[in-house]
């Protein structure tokens, strides 16, 4: 079973920032496209930003210019910076790969939740 590691929330003021990171088996991170995902409370969840293998990207409108996806295939690790955080990105977010029409490839993680005060 794939075990996705999300880390680097916590409670943030609006307008400040945090970076999350997510680690996965190094036999499958450097050849999977990646995303961020978050499910705000009593929402669904909602794609944020996807990752190709090849380090192209792709962000929701609510979070163009102020996220940025990034990956290290060496760390096998991906990260999510946000800036200029608003109390709309109140959220879990989760990391995973994703696969065609709406689907993911990988079981979810605990996700690391993000609280933005306004």
């Amino acid at each position: 079973q794939v075990q996705l590691v999300e880390s680097g929330g916590g409670l943030v003021q609006a307008g400040g920032s945090l970076r999350l990171s997510c680690t996965a088996p190094k036999t499958i991170f450097s050849y999977n496209d990646w995303a961020w995902y978050r499910q705000p409370p009593g929402k669904q969840r909602e794609l944020v930003a996807t990752i190709t293998e090849g380090g192209r990207t792709n962000y929701a409108d609510s979070v163009k210019g102020r996220f940025t996806i990034s990956r290290d295939n060496i760390k096998n690790t991906m990260y999510l910076q946000m800036n200029s955080l608003k109390a709309e990105d109140t959220a879990v977010y989760y990391c995973n790969s994703p696969g065609v029409t709406g689907t993911q490839w990988f079981d979810w993680g605990q996700g690391t939740r993000v609280t933005v005060s306004s």
